[in-house]
């Protein structure tokens, strides 16, 4: 159904009857042409001859600037943030020709008032958090209706919070009542009888808000609008609910995660609600409800490709027998296990534990028990998991049993029907739980999910091999729609921080053919990624780590620039020796893991700086540190990454020194007059978070008094690039401000940074030819020169790269294939499941973002020499 699926109907006034609920997400209502569809959409709705009732988002982004001010505002230095939230705004209504004064002059007042009143006070309550994150909403719909009344739409505007009234929910406490609150979902005749009074044809209002009993904004959780939407519509009666947002419906697992995934064409709502609980993005957990009470379609929709069906989500469904459907992740989950021997054969002990959770105000989602153990898990959207909350329930819980914490983790859950019956077939997939932790298993009693709890940062990985072990064969039916790369193939499969450099020298890489296979490094790139990095002026230093890439023109380039370079081997700082003969060794800082003694007394004699990651060496080798200054590497506890081989820190990780240990560190250091001059961490690569190094630089300056003569912080590296579509580029710009922020604090303190693959990632292709293609049932492969000898990061990692035919790079693409090497291993695949054109044997493939440990991770392995490399200027 999209926009002109009714010309030529009836154009009368819209019956009174019936409503149609429209809800627009917040990159559909961010930007003027996103406005223009949605007018389009509405026209056609009255087209039908039905009522628009709309229910819009905050633009996209502002909800988290407005969470971003009320853990500001305390501190009065908010000013910055509020220009940048009206300025946002300003703009927007700049471009709809609308005076943004006259639509959000009372709006940006009150921001202004509530900002300040907590400077004041030094708190942001509850009760005020929630007022201010109603802003969003609020100007976002002021601006709509003042845009679609100046194209001549007959509309009007409602404050949502007139309409919706949360409901009384005992034993919660005030983040919840305020922060995630439910309404009822019960038909409303009277409102229905005042919208179809209303002269208006169309009305508009807020989602995400709504009021309480005694008159206050409460918001409905993140994400809420979806269940704003649902409680509209079902107090409406409408005859169906249509959901806006920036991808067409529910697929076979996030499409921005796997381009490969499918699109779902339909689903019960049973189904429907295991996808949102279990961690579908696309829609909130709490809008299922109130449309399956009253039997209300419910259908997704895509305002960037208006003209596509979505999927439809009813009672009305095929029965497509056993199967899965979909692969969903959680992240953020909190494990809370409670160990005791009492509960064995007594009665009571499960009453009285989950009693604390109900006195908590705390909602348990997925629940295993064992003869002397209860596992539950907490869900971060359905509570308000603050550090404090959970300290004080699991004092209480200790009462009665052994209780700890464990986290963060996440949910991956397999959806679809009786998957009990079909557990057979589903072994092969499970292989890829070989060697991780999984902290609880769940089959759902409605056999609707088979569910595993594992560490947060598996989660990625893990559905990554588990969608393809279980729909790369999948073709398009009844079912199962066209894959994210086929719907959206005309779109770069992958966001960049930098122009994408080889598409405007592409007959050049084309004439490397007979070179190939090879890796084409271009200095272009490389000199923008080094602007970028240099663009953080609160940053000191910056030391390149050069296990990345250590190819001799890129470190000439770099050197030329002014960076340093961070090795963690005597072989990395020979290179540097040797191609700068004549460089400072401040410039050169060596950071040995597990290394033998003697690379210790290579590295105070070679490099600047040397890096401690171990309390052994101190204490082992005392004589080897005496009067010298080191910087001490501390593990924070929690790693990042987007897998476990690149997490650097947490428990699991042979990174670093505990922070329970700096007792005995000061020891072993004073017995030496060994002095700590710096402090590291690091805590992952692939990172796209611009918050990360500030973290790191307030978790390190925290232990400052234990060092009297600190002088630097050297917050890593790990800054990401895109590996995926839709992906966002890391914000370097954010994260240049926050790190200005640590500054201001911290101004006697020097801030490093040693990037790596953020520096080369996207300077690097991989060109290879074909040799030869295969059709084996259902699968199309694809052969090329070279594989995991040359590219090991797909087999070691699931890691992602753009792969696509250069030769026919204009050419549509009509294939899906697995990219595969010449490796005797089944684990060389290079892409699984690529939208390519048709490719034949000699066509030149270009495998992207392959800058960082590409070649550097080559091998001669199956005594196949891997790629060469080319400098490109």
């Amino acid at each position: 159904m999209s926009p002109n699926r009714t010309s030529g109907a009836d154009n009368s006034a819209p019956s009174a009857d019936t409503f149609v609920v429209l809800k627009f997400g917040g990159t559909s209502v961010s930007t003027l042409e996103r406005w223009q569809t949605v007018a389009e959409i509405l026209e056609a709705t009255l087209a039908e001859n039905k009522r628009p009732f709309v229910v819009c988002s905050a633009l996209s982004g502002v909800s988290n600037q407005l969470e971003a001010l009320a853990a500001l505002a305390p501190t009065g230095d908010y000013a910055e943030l509020i220009d940048q939230i009206k300025a946002r705004h300003r703009a927007l209504a700049d471009a709809m020709a609308v005076d943004a004064d006259a639509a959000l002059g009372e709006y940006f007042e009150e921001m202004d008032r509530m900002a300040l009143g907590a400077s004041l006070t030094r708190e942001v309550s509850p009760k005020l958090h929630a007022r201010i994150m109603a802003l969003g909403e609020l100007m976002s719909t002021r601006l709509g209706v003042a845009y679609l009344q100046s194209r001549g739409a007959s509309i009007t505007w409602r404050d949502a919070r007139t309409m919706l009234v949360a409901s009384d929910e005992p034993h919660i406490n005030m983040h919840r009542h305020y922060l995630s609150a439910a309404c009822t979902c019960t038909p409303d005749p009277a409102l229905r009888q005042d919208l179809a009074n209303e002269p208006a044809k169309i009305v508009l209002t807020q989602g995400f808000i709504a009021r309480d009993a005694q008159d206050d904004t409460v918001l409905l959780g993140r994400g809420g609008s979806d269940t704003s939407a649902a409680y509209f519509a079902a107090k409406l009666g409408a005859e169906r609910l249509e959901i806006w947002t920036d991808v067409p419906g529910m697929f076979t697992s996030n499409p921005r995660d796997i381009a490969s995934a499918r699109l779902l064409y339909e689903l019960d709502y049973d189904e429907a609600q295991e996808l949102a609980t279990m961690g579908g993005k696309v829609l909130h957990p709490r809008c299922i409800a109130p449309v399956r009470e009253q039997q209300i379609p419910l259908h997704i929709r895509c305002t960037l490709r208006p003209e596509l069906e979505g999927t439809r989500i009813s009672s009305d469904t095929q029965d497509f027998g056993a199967q899965v459907k979909s692969i969903s992740q959680k992240r953020g989950v909190t494990l809370i296990s409670m160990d005791t021997l009492g509960m064995w054969q007594q009665v009571g002990f499960m009453a009285d534990a989950f009693a604390v959770f109900k006195s908590h105000g705390f909602s348990i989602d997925l629940v295993a028990t064992s003869q002397t153990n209860v596992t539950v898990s907490l869900d971060p959207m359905a509570n308000a998991l603050e550090a404090q909350s959970i300290e004080r329930l699991l004092a209480d819980l200790n009462q009665v049993c052994v209780a700890r914490q464990i986290g963060p983790c996440a949910v991956v859950s397999l959806v679809g029907r009786n998957i009990r019956s079909i557990l057979d077939e589903l072994g092969p997939a499970f292989e890829v739980f070989d060697e991780q932790s999984i902290y609880l298993l769940s089959q759902a009693a409605s056999d609707l999910n088979l569910t595993v709890v594992v560490d947060e940062d598996q989660a990625e990985r893990l559905v990554r091999n588990l969608h393809a072990h279980l729909f790369n064969r999948r073709l398009s039916d009844a079912l199962f729609g066209p894959t994210w790369n086929e719907l959206f193939a005309e779109e770069p499969e992958e966001a960049s921080a930098f122009p994408i450099w080889w598409r405007t020298r592409r007959a050049e890489l084309l004439a490397l053919a007979d070179d190939a296979p090879a890796y084409v490094y271009s200095a272009e790139s490389l000199e923008q990624s080094v602007a970028a990095i240099q663009s953080l002026d609160a940053v000191d230093r910056i030391f390149y780590a050069m296990k990345a890439n250590p190819h001799p023109d890129i470190l000439r380039l770099f050197e030329k620039a002014g960076l340093g370079f961070e090795c963690v081997s005597p072989g990395e700082v020979e290179r540097v020796r040797e191609l700068f003969p004549k460089i400072d060794a401040a410039r050169i800082l060596y950071t040995p893991n597990f290394a033998p003694r003697a690379d210790y007394d290579f590295g105070f004699a070679q490099a600047g700086y040397l890096t401690l990651d171990n309390l052994y060496p101190l204490e082992a080798w005392p004589e080897l540190f005496r009067g010298r200054e080191i910087i001490v590497r501390i593990d924070p506890g929690r790693g990042r990454g987007h897998h476990k081989h690149v997490r650097t820190a947490g428990p699991q990780s042979k990174f670093g020194v505990s922070p329970d240990e700096i007792d005995r560190l000061i020891a072993a250091a004073d017995a030496v007059d060994c002095t700590v001059v710096g402090l590291h961490t690091h805590v992952g690569s692939g990172i796209r978070t611009p918050d990360t190094w500030a973290e790191n630089a307030l978790f390190l300056a925290s232990l400052r008094a234990h060092f009297p003569k600190l002088r630097l912080l050297n917050l890593g590296g790990g800054l990401g690039v895109p590996e995926q579509a839709g992906q966002a580029p890391l914000d370097v710009a954010a994260v240049g401000a926050l790190l200005g922020q640590v500054k201001a604090v911290h101004p006697d303190l020097e801030l490093w940074l040693e990037p790596g693959r953020f520096m080369v990632a996207q300077a690097g292709v991989l060109l290879a030819r074909v040799t030869q293609t295969k059709q084996k049932g259902d699968i199309q492969y694809i052969g090329i020169e070279t594989g995991m000898n040359s590219l090991i990061r797909p087999a070691l990692y699931g890691a992602h790269h753009e792969i696509l035919n250069l030769t026919r790079l204009n050419e549509p693409a009509v294939q899906t294939a697995e990219v595969v090497g010449p490796i005797c291993e089944t684990g060389d695949v290079l892409g699984h499941a690529r939208r390519l054109p048709k490719t034949v044997e000699g066509d030149l493939i270009l495998i992207n973002t392959v800058g960082a440990y590409g070649h550097a991770m080559s091998s001669n392995y199956n005594l196949r020499a891997p790629a060469r490399e080319i400098f490109m200027q």
